[in-house]
């Protein structure tokens, strides 16, 4: 087992997101962030580097781009007992991420809300899913978080080993990870389904 060392995190539901950054901290683990997420956990008084820091591009677009980088999925996705891709992300100068906590735009709530189109349109989570589906593929080496839930879970078992995982608490996160992106998909195509549009 790995020792977590950095941690992405970026929340659409920011509770207990103050109290993960601050029990992060306390076992070294330095922590990225986007947005709202990096507002409230520096508010809880934790150091945090901005995505745009190790990216070197700000977010763009209104915040429709912000995550999407080789920075950041390089630094997902490599496999670290792979000698060639070690030598690439060094090469690089792309850095391990061994936690990522996102959950996802609340397009379900929006649209129930009797939003148009345009405003569901906006909330269709890109950066979102893409994070959790890299790290998620990744659970041989990548702890994944998609559930405020599951965090007092994750921080009790770094506790009780020196900082990381288990290969099967990571399993299991992972196919929640793709469970929830699943049916978040599945809401957007029912959705789109129902929309009916003019020819021109």
């Amino acid at each position: 087992m790995r020792k977590i060392e950095r941690a992405l995190i970026s929340v659409t539901d920011k509770t207990g997101v103050g109290e993960l950054a601050k029990a992060l901290q306390e076992m070294g683990v330095e922590i990225i962030s986007t947005g709202g997420t990096a507002r409230v956990i520096r508010e809880a008084g934790v150091p945090v580097k901005d995505v745009s820091e190790v990216t070197g591009f700000p977010e763009m677009l209104d915040g429709r781009v912000k995550t999407l980088h080789p920075k950041i999925h390089g630094g997902l996705l490599f496999l670290r007992d792979k000698e060639e891709h070690v030598r690439q992300i060094e090469a690089q100068g792309i850095q391990p991420i061994d936690l990522v906590v996102v959950n996802l735009y609340a397009f379900e709530k929006t649209v129930a809300s009797g939003a148009d189109l345009e405003t569901a349109v906006e909330n269709i989570d890109i950066g979102g899913p893409t994070l959790l589906r890299a790290a998620a593929k990744n659970f041989k080496y990548v702890t994944v978080i998609v559930d405020p839930a599951d965090y007092e879970r994750v921080l009790a078992e770094m506790r009780a080993h020196g900082g990381a995982t288990t290969l099967r608490t990571r399993f299991e996160l992972a196919r929640k990870v793709f469970e929830t992106t699943w049916r978040y998909d599945r809401a957007i195509a029912e959705y789109l389904a129902g929309v009916s549009l003019p020819e021109s």
